[in-house]
């Protein structure tokens, strides 16, 4: 199982962690479904700068922030001081969650547990299961091997789900495991899949266009 590395975010400065501190479209569609359900811990897995806990904690969750990155965890936290609201601060390894069994109503984790290979996802994975109640439910992003880095052949190869991302910056060196549909219907199989889909973003820059395919997965704790 290859080490454990979270995104470099010390050298993500304030005037380019704006993207970063927008919660992403589907957010908004978690916090109402969870609020209809009446969820209420919250875990932020691979918070990162706060985007997701900030908005779930201004709308009454009981937000849990867990990240690998020290530096991620002292931002978002100076962030919620501002904001007036009170979380739950962890730093460790997704590999083994400092949480009690069956402790949290929701989990999201957005281009967050892909950072690791094939074995150590499997594990992530049954971290997840154990933290969540019955009922719970998580929502989480899988690279796709659709997707432009998973055909990068001068990207070493870990296994074969797994390449560690050569492009300079925060993600320099960080290991990316990737998914086709079947193997999702596998690596969740002790879960109800309530849905999974793919989507494509597309960005451009001064090297050409460029497309990005994700797995988005929303399972529940049978």
């Amino acid at each position: 199982m290859i080490e454990s590395k979270g995104w470099n975010w010390k050298i993500v400065k304030d005037n380019q962690a704006e993207i970063w501190k927008n919660p992403s479209i589907e957010s908004y569609y978690l916090l109402n479904r969870w609020k209809l359900q009446d969820k209420k811990k919250f875990l932020d897995l691979g918070c990162g700068l706060g985007r997701h806990s900030i908005l779930f904690g201004k709308n009454d969750f009981n937000v849990n922030c867990f990240d690998i990155s020290e530096e991620a965890i002292n931002r978002t936290k100076e962030w919620a001081e501002q904001e007036k609201l009170k979380f739950e601060y962890n730093v460790g390894d997704m590999l083994k969650l400092p949480y009690k069994n069956e402790q949290f109503d929701c989990i999201y984790c957005r281009n967050v547990i892909s950072h690791t290979d094939t074995e150590g996802m499997k594990q992530v994975i049954q971290e997840i299961y154990r933290v969540m109640k019955r009922d719970g439910e998580c929502y989480l992003t899988l690279g796709s091997k659709d997707t432009w880095g998973f055909k990068q052949e001068d990207w070493p190869l870990i296994d074969e789900n797994t390449r560690l991302r050569m492009e300079e910056g925060p993600e320099y060196k960080i290991p990316h495991f990737y998914v086709d549909y079947n193997l999702v219907k596998e690596l969740f199989k002790d879960f109800e899949i309530i849905n999974i889909y793919q989507v494509v973003d597309y960005y451009e820059d001064e090297k050409g266009l460029f497309d990005s395919y994700h797995y988005h997965v929303l399972i529940q704790k049978k």
